[in-house]
């Protein structure tokens, strides 16, 4: 089949624009848009028969394509449906899609259009849903949209709008859903909205709207889903909420400023599934007749200034067992005070986050909280339990996060805590818990988060902490354990926070530190540490805080340490450290490093007001050695110079004495030639020998003088 045989060539020119707009196909949806197929047949596209096979449909939803809408799309005069939704298109939406007046369904949600939404988009007269949830949209909300009174859903959370909801959306008599959460809006909730009498979902959360809620809001007796949290509202809950609003399911008004006390009558809006009240500031009891919600599946009132002061403010908790699907109970941050009730091992056994820490609450945890069975956190922190931990808490075998920091408990960490395996985070610090810590712990191979701070516990460090391959923070500070830090340490790959301070370990700083390569905090002052300062440590390059002071450490300062481009705190203080303090990249910084407290140290930048550098005394032998020598040497020198100059001037003054003493002998000698002498002696002859002597014989010239014979 080919292209001049297909009936309606708009549409495929149409479809062919919207391809050409798309710059990327990761999944090859495009591959059957060819002339060998009829467009009707090509993927993502439906057409209608009794339309002559005119599209009506283009579904290419969560493909990952990139590119443009082709403002083309507006030539599909017969469309009905648009699913484009969670794609990675960009650019505007185009006017064009006004055209398309039997659009009934626009799903244009995450992706990346931006500018305003086209005002002539209410050509679309017969738009239902409208989808633009997640896109970079900005501009105020046309009040044009107003006009589209067939609409049922209209979708405009996440994007980058700016000024109030128009009142006139008060006149989409149709809409059921309204979806306008994080869309950066302002001002206050029209009154005119309480018009829409049809509407279930009214979520305008996270924004900026301020003022109350307007009483007309309130009823709409429609509304199953109302969320306004994140927002500066203020005001009361009416006290007849629960009547007015008999079908809400789920209120969720926290992150405002709203006063005055939780009214009973929600406990007539029997389709309550979820109450969502934290961070205001409601006040007084928590009422009990909550506990009539049976399908109440989350409470979640923390941080308020819930209670009344009187020491029985938990009495509505025995109330709560009827709450069979209850699974989420937050009542952390209030001011409730009273006795911890052994009821609450009896709330639903679907309960899985149980939250009552930062109260005035008091008394022992009871044993039965075993049956909570499905529980995978429980906050009890910043509170007034004693007692001990109850071993049955290790059945609790869902349990993720487990906290009890400051509270008074006593007695030793129950080793059952083994069976927690899929345990995440524990937190026990700041209490009376004494004994060693369980090895068992180890098996815990999910744990990312270890607080054992502020007790009393004793013993060494379990080798088999240091095996816990996920492991993020360990904090063993100010307890009493002792012995060394095991060089297992170096296991830990993943840990970002080391906390052993304040204890009474020994030993040395294992090298194997350095192996840790995520450490960001490590905290070992307070102990009896010896040795030397590892040099492995400047392998650390994220390390942020060094705390090695008030410990017994020797020898000279690492100075790569210095090197350590995000060192905010290198603490080194009251050891016994010795040197020269370099002045090069941390050691130069005053506001990073502290060394008082290490009297043989010297030198360094004149914040650390540290003594100057003294000539060692080994130093000032050696050059006192050297300085002797070189003495020496320039003496004799001097001395040689002295002789080798005396020689030579007695040298030229021999000379001068021989030159004076030879033109003496020449005047005072008669110069004769050897033939002179011949003759005068008649060739030496014997008759002219007068005698001897030890160089030779002496002769009688006739010149009368007496001359001697050299013999050899």
């Amino acid at each position: 089949v080919y292209a001049s045989q297909f009936k309606n060539e708009t549409d495929r020119l149409a479809l062919l624009a919207f391809k050409n707009a798309i710059t990327m196909d990761p999944n090859g949806v495009f591959n059957t848009w060819n002339t060998s197929l009829h467009h009707c047949q090509w993927q993502g596209i439906s057409c209608s028969r009794k339309d002559n096979e005119r599209v009506t449909v283009v579904d290419l939803h969560s493909q990952g394509l990139v590119g443009s809408l082709s403002a083309h799309i507006g030539n599909l005069s017969f469309l009905r449906v648009i699913y484009l939704w969670n794609n990675s298109f960009h650019g505007q939406i185009p006017p064009e899609i006004g055209k398309l007046f039997r659009l009934s369904i626009l799903y244009l949600n995450n992706n990346s259009f931006h500018g305003e939404i086209p005002a002539n988009i209410t050509g679309c007269r017969n738009l239902r849903e409208m989808n633009l949830i997640d896109n970079n949209l900005t501009g105020k909300l046309p009040v044009e949209l107003s006009s589209l009174s067939n609409l049922e859903g209209l979708g405009l959370s996440k994007n980058h709008f700016k000024g109030k909801i128009p009142p006139c959306f008060g006149n989409l008599s149709s809409l059921i859903i309204l979806s306008m959460s994080q869309a950066m809006l302002e001002g206050s909730i029209p009154n005119d909205l309480g018009r829409l009498t049809r509407l279930k979902y009214l979520l305008i959360g996270i924004n900026n709207l301020t003022g109350t809620i307007p009483s007309s809001i309130y009823n709409l007796s429609s509304l199953v889903r109302f969320s306004v949290t994140a927002n500066s509202l203020e005001g009361n809950l009416p006290a007849d909420v629960g009547f007015t609003l008999p079908n809400i399911q789920q209120l969720a008004m926290a992150g405002n400023r709203f006063t005055g006390n939780i009214p009973i009558s929600l406990s007539n809006a029997s389709q309550l599934q979820m109450i969502a009240l934290p961070g205001n500031g409601f006040s007084g009891p928590v009422p009990q007749e909550l506990g009539r919600l049976v399908n109440l599946s989350s409470i979640n009132l923390s941080s308020n200034m819930l209670g009344t002061r009187g020491g029985n403010d938990l009495r509505f908790i025995s109330y709560l067992i009827n709450c069979t699907k209850l699974e989420m109970l937050f009542l952390g941050d209030n001011l409730l005070k009273g006795r911890l009730p052994n009821s609450i091992a009896n709330l639903s056994t679907n309960i899985r986050q149980l939250q009552l820490g930062q109260n005035q609450i008091y008394g022992t945890i009871p044993s039965g909280i075993q049956n909570l069975v499905n529980l995978y956190s429980l906050e009890f922190q910043y509170m007034m339990l004693d007692g001990n931990i109850p071993p049955t808490i290790g059945n609790l075998r869902n349990m993720v996060g487990f906290y009890m920091n400051r509270n008074k408990l006593t007695g030793q960490i129950p080793p059952t805590l083994v069976n927690l395996t899929v345990l995440y985070e524990i937190d026990l610090s700041f209490n009376k818990l004494i004994g060693k810590i369980p090895s068992s712990l180890g098996n815990c191979s999910q744990l990312h988060w270890l607080n054992l701070s502020g007790n009393d516990l004793s013993g060494t460090l379990p080798v088999s902490l240091f095996g816990i391959p996920s492991i993020l923070l360990i904090d063993l500070s100010h307890n009493s354990l002792t012995g060394s830090m095991p060089p297992d340490v170096g296991n830990l790959k993943l840990v970002e926070a080391l906390d052993v301070s304040h204890n009474k370990l020994s030993g040395s700083i294992p090298s194997t530190l350095g192996s840790c390569l995520s450490l960001a905090t490590i905290c070992m002052n307070g102990n009896f540490f010896q040795g030397t300062i590892p040099e492995e440590l400047s392998a650390l390059r994220g390390l942020n805080e060094l705390d090695l002071s008030h410990n017994n450490l020797s020898g000279k300062l690492p100075e790569n340490l210095s090197r350590l481009p995000f060192l905010q705190i290198l603490n080194l203080s009251f050891n016994d450290l010795e040197g020269k303090v370099p002045k090069t990249g941390n050691f130069r910084n005053a506001s990073v490093l502290s060394l008082s407290g290490n009297r043989k140290l010297c030198g360094g930048i004149p914040e650390l007001k540290l003594p100057v550098c003294a000539i060692p005394h080994s130093n000032r032998r050696g050059m006192s050695l050297a300085l002797k020598l070189i003495i020496l040497l320039i003496a004799v020198a001097f001395c040689f110079a002295l002789v080798v100059g005396f020689f030579i001037l007695c040298h030229k003054r021999n000379k001068s004495k021989k030159k004076l003493a030879s033109a003496s002998l020449e005047n005072q000698f008669i110069k004769i030639s050897y033939q002179e002498l011949l003759r005068a002696t008649d060739g030496f002859s014997n008759a002219n020998l007068i005698g001897f002597g030890s160089y030779g014989e002496s002769f009688q010239s006739s010149a009368k003088r007496s001359l001697k014979e050299l013999h050899p």
